[in-house]
């Protein structure tokens, strides 16, 4: 029996590249995002706005829909809190 969820090693690479590339966080190279590093206040500095437009980066991207109250600290923490949002309502097509 095999498990639709994605691979968590691969996904926090590929969630940096989106963060970088859809917040157009220019100068930013996706591998110097720390794994745990917070994404808003003081690690990235990312704010609310931010926060709406990596919703729909996550959704396009992923084929998802996350609801307004999934938006949270605890879920949009870190890339690795992020990792394993998207890992619980991936599947793959």
């Amino acid at each position: 029996m095999s498990d639709p969820t994605v691979d968590l090693t691969a996904l926090r690479p590929r969630l940096k590249r989106l963060i970088v590339s859809s917040l157009n966080l220019e100068g930013m190279d996706p591998d110097t995002i720390e794994d745990d590093a917070p994404l808003f206040g003081d690690g990235l500095g990312l704010d609310s706005v931010d926060a709406l437009e990596l919703v729909v980066a996550l959704e396009k991207e992923f084929g998802i829909k996350i609801q307004a109250q999934e938006i949270g600290r605890e879920a949009f923490a870190s890339v690795a809190a992020l990792a394993r949002f998207i890992e619980t309502r991936y599947t793959p097509s």
